[in-house]
């Protein structure tokens, strides 16, 4: 059994036993070949949720500030993380970009499964932003099939600012593959890329039912945060 299989006979049951995720429509998840799961995101934990439901190892390109070495809450959850084979990358400008692309690239290119959640950050207020066209960019170079997923319930596990988890329910949902054939070969076209992106949003939003907002979520949380800063 790999580290990621002896990683996740462990984890899993803690976590299916902690909080029983309901979960609907994994058939739609190939357990061959390189897929691409794209996800709404309202919690850090969001990851470990998404790796428990899939069978299959499923790797996701994690922000450095997620691997945090503070408490013992925050050492199990980044020792989970490591276990099950997330990648931390440097997000700073100029630093992830290339280092992010390369790196899912190369998971796709062995035929693995890759999760990523196109908004780019947590949504602030459980509503659903605009996707990065990124995931675009990837799928179409890639070829891998995107199959959308929805989390519901997460954002009440661990919210912003809480440092230890607490127990809910959580839902996990995955919808079959966006039909991506409009816009094959368009990869390196950015009115292309944007249209695929919005594409896979509106499958994501679908499933979530959340309401979809024609913004990027980092935008609205540095107005939060500057009107925090005007405040105080």
């Amino acid at each position: 059994m790999s580290l990621y299989g002896v990683a996740k006979s462990v984890i899993a049951p803690v976590t299916r036993a902690l909080w029983r995720p309901r979960v609907e429509g994994l058939h739609h998840v190939p357990a061959h070949g390189p897929v691409i799961i794209a996800a709404n995101h309202l919690s850090n934990i969001d990851p470990l949720f998404l790796g428990v439901v899939v069978p299959r190892p499923l790797i996701f390109i994690a922000k450095q500030e997620l691997f945090a070495e503070g408490n013992i809450a925050q050492r199990t959850f980044t020792r989970a993380l490591r276990a099950i084979g997330q990648v931390s990358v440097d997000r700073r400008p100029g630093q992830s970009s290339q280092e992010a692309m390369e790196t899912s690239l190369a998971v796709l290119a062995e035929s693995r499964a890759f999760g990523i959640f196109p908004e780019g950050t947590r949504s602030p207020d459980g509503r659903l932003y605009r996707g990065q066209t990124g995931l675009a960019w990837l799928a179409l170079k890639s070829g891998a099939p995107v199959v959308p997923a929805a989390l519901d319930g997460t954002s009440r596990i661990l919210p912003a600012g809480r440092k230890v988890p607490s127990f809910h329910h959580i839902g996990v949902r995955f919808g079959p593959a966006v039909d991506l054939s409009p816009w094959a070969g368009g990869a390196e076209r950015a009115r292309a890329r944007r249209e695929a992106t919005d594409a896979i949003m509106a499958a994501i939003q679908r499933l979530s039912g959340q309401e979809q907002v024609p913004r990027f979520a980092s935008s609205v949380k540095a107005e939060l945060g500057r009107g925090h800063d005007r405040a105080a």
